[in-house]
């Protein structure tokens, strides 16, 4: 459940893949290339670390406009394309509120004092030879249980980039690490809305299409945690094997008890439950706010930058834990950097990236370019192997000029159903590919709705993360590899075998 409460609220029949028997291929991909011109100059000459405060937002409004010329000179009116641009930035309500809810969570379980807890008991726990590969274990559980890579990452995600950060381990590893995980239980869960989407898309059935990805995401999930071992085993930490000093800073800023876990834990019972996730980390925010007023009263007091906790003072703190810029001072420098968050306003600009990568995509295919880069990729399916592989690079490809990973998976999706069915492909194949090239892949696209979502929440940069996202990454890999030496390709008779 990457991004939207429940799969019904996707209407897939609605969504829309505009055509324009106008558009060249070149012309289509004149934004595209203007687009990744103007982002590389901006990230790497410019701005650098800081493009993501603005600048790259702009950039993305620069795209759409020339995407509109383009659009223009193809005879596509001005009201088309903002329509479009509605309907994109429409879809993106619920990851929007997701977001700002994602704030005051993480605010009012800093001051709660649940992620230090999490922290220091996972401190005790967590040697970090098996970290990384710890990390990528409980992900996948959680996600699995959730169907929600965000809420995995907006929850456990946070707390072990924490435990990571106090072991010396690099944020860069520990984000990839709970990416991978999150993102294999997103796409083995039957909560997923994206799990669920792909074989709506393919026209296949769910439980089909969930057996059919193990063959390709069990041996990346394998390969994954060999080498997130390995790494383990060679890094060199800070954090271990004397922790005390980072255990007792700890302990002397919070009231470290095991007790505030059971917030978390309602939290993901009420997920697993089927509770949409904005209901649930609304709740989570709330019950983490009471509980921060019980247990750590002192917090809360200076917080609200009063002498007394009463209900004023309670009321305040709690609040701006919620909404604004929060931290907690211990006697470790390390701790002081990693006990703050930005409530709902530290979200602003990922939701600002967000909208402007959505006009970016509207744009796009209100113009007609979308499909015309799609058609391209299915011309070139001349074989089973080409058929998969175009698969692969529209799902790429979208995720890169739609910037939302739904559209990656529906696009393709109702391009290529045809194509698969004429090879005498089973849908199991198409969804599979959708999945495992359109859905994990969205994470490594920093404008991406996934991306920007991700990199926020986490508070790493998509470009530290990328490389250590191996299961992400390696997924496309992985189905082009059984597709190029036909294996597990089930044709529609429901054999096993080969196809022509």
């Amino acid at each position: 459940m990457s991004k939207k409460d429940n799969i019904s609220e996707i209407k897939i029949e609605d969504q829309k893949i505009i055509d324009n028997k106008e558009l060249s291929i070149w012309e289509a991909l004149i934004p595209v290339f203007a687009l990744i011109v103007m982002l590389f100059y901006n990230v790497f000459f410019a701005f650098g670390d800081d493009a993501l405060s603005g600048s790259n937002q702009f950039i993305l409004l620069l795209g759409a406009a020339v995407a509109a010329i383009v659009g223009f000179r193809n005879k596509v009116t001005y009201k088309r394309m903002i329509e479009e641009v509605a309907e994109n930035v429409k879809s993106t309500a619920g990851a929007l509120l997701i977001l700002l809810m994602v704030g005051s969570l993480a605010g009012t379980w800093l001051i709660s004092g649940i992620i230090p807890s999490m922290i220091y008991y996972g401190l005790q726990i967590l040697n970090p030879t098996i970290f990384l590969a710890a990390c990528v274990v409980i992900c996948a559980i959680i996600s699995i249980a959730t169907g929600s890579s965000w809420t995995t990452a907006a929850t456990v995600g946070i707390a072990l980039i924490g435990i990571g950060e106090t072991l010396g381990i690099s944020l860069g590893m520990t984000a990839g690490a709970v990416l991978s995980g999150a993102y294999f239980g997103d796409k083995m869960s039957p909560l997923s809305d994206t799990t669920n989407l792909a074989p709506a898309m393919a026209g296949g059935e769910l439980f089909d299409h969930i057996k059919y990805m193990t063959y390709t995401t069990v041996p990346t999930i394998i390969v994954t945690l060999i080498i997130f071992i390995i790494i383990g085993l060679n890094i060199e930490t800070t954090g271990s094997p004397d922790i005390s000093d980072k255990l007792t800073a700890i302990d002397a800023a919070f009231n470290i008890n095991p007790w505030l876990f059971v917030v978390p834990i309602i939290v993901i019972v009420m997920i697993v439950k089927k509770t949409p996730p904005l209901i649930a980390l609304l709740i989570g925010t709330l019950l983490g706010a009471v509980a921060a007023i019980i247990a750590q009263p002192d917090i809360v007091i200076k917080v609200a930058g009063a002498e007394s906790l009463n209900f004023n003072s309670a009321y305040k703190g709690v609040m701006n834990a919620m909404t604004v810029d929060t931290s907690v001072a211990t006697t470790s420098e390390e701790l002081n950097d990693l006990f703050s968050a930005g409530g709902m306003k530290g979200m602003l600009g990922t939701i600002w990236l967000i909208i402007c990568a959505m006009v970016f995509g509207g744009v796009m295919d209100a113009i007609g370019a979308l499909a015309r880069i799609t058609k391209a990729l299915l011309k070139m399916a001349t074989s089973t192997f080409g058929l998969f592989a175009s698969t692969v690079a529209s799902c790429l490809a979208l995720n890169a000029t739609a910037s939302d990973q739904y559209l990656a998976i529906v696009v393709p999706g109702k391009m290529f159903k045809k194509a698969y069915e004429d090879k005498g492909l089973a849908p199991e194949n198409l969804s599979r590919t959708l999945e495992d090239s359109g859905t994990v892949t969205s994470v490594l696209i920093p404008w991406n709705t996934c991306g920007a979502y991700h990199s926020g929440v986490l508070g790493v940069p998509v470009v530290d993360y990328a490389f250590y996202a191996i299961f992400n990454w390696l997924s496309p890999f992985m189905t082009l590899l059984f597709a190029g030496l036909n294996i597990k390709i089930k044709q529609l008779t429901g054999r096993l075998e080969p196809a022509a």
